[in-house]
């Protein structure tokens, strides 16, 4: 055997190896791709619960808790954390401002199945007092409660902001800008569709009934 024909047998018996190393690799590889893996089905159990929350934090005990739940792997068990607000128009120094109202301050409305774990990390979350019902026992919201509310969150579109009217019939009030600038009076209707006020005021010995809107009267 010539010294070239060695040289190249040795050549094809060092690539062997190599190339059954690479189909092993090739073999591996297919089969460690698994499937993607699918979320976890949301439990079919879940009630709505209403939880007392320190007051002007509502917005970050809601994300703190949102943050703990996906930490503890246990967003099957939630649905969704709300804070309870509405959209009203107000006014303020003559200007015309539409902004979200919190409808029960210091309280979030939470969708969940309620077991030991679950009560626990709500109760542990910071910022979080108790759930609402009796004798510390959580209680859940009846389903006509929960769609009531849910329906004030979602004003429909073209739908004009509920307005935030300050005062109630029978409160006394002082005007404020027109005819009848810094008269007092007691409110006695109130058009929250179209935000007039009546309000009656003594003018000359007699009492005398003012339409107004809302915000050109004050409380005394």
């Amino acid at each position: 055997m010539s010294r070239v024909e060695a040289i190249n047998q040795e050549n094809l018996a060092g690539e062997q190896p190599l190339q059954g190393a690479s189909e092993s690799q090739t073999v591996a590889s297919s089969a460690g791709k698994g499937e993607v893996p699918q979320p976890e089905k949301k439990s079919d159990k879940m009630d709505w619960y209403i939880v007392k929350v320190q007051t002007q934090r509502e917005e970050a005990v809601c994300e703190g808790l949102k943050r703990r739940i996906k930490i503890a792997g246990l967003d099957r068990y939630f649905g969704e954390i709300i804070i309870p607000t509405e959209t009203v128009t107000e006014f303020k120094a003559g200007k015309k401002r539409v902004t979200k109202r919190k409808l029960y301050p210091g309280y979030l409305l939470i969708q969940m199945e309620l077991n030991d774990d679950t009560w626990f990390l709500v109760r542990e979350t910071p910022g979080v007092g108790d759930f609402a019902g009796a004798a510390g026992k959580p209680c859940p919201v009846h389903p006509h409660e929960v769609a009531r509310i849910l329906a004030k969150q979602e004003q429909k579109e073209g739908e004009a902001p509920r307005l935030k009217i300050n005062f109630k019939t029978g409160d006394k009030v002082k005007i404020n800008e027109g005819t009848f600038e810094n008269f007092q009076g007691e409110v006695s209707a109130i058009d929250e569709a179209s935000g007039r006020v009546t309000v009656m005021i003594n003018i000359f010995g007699r009492s005398t009934p003012v339409e107004l809107q809302y915000w050109q009267v004050e409380l005394v």
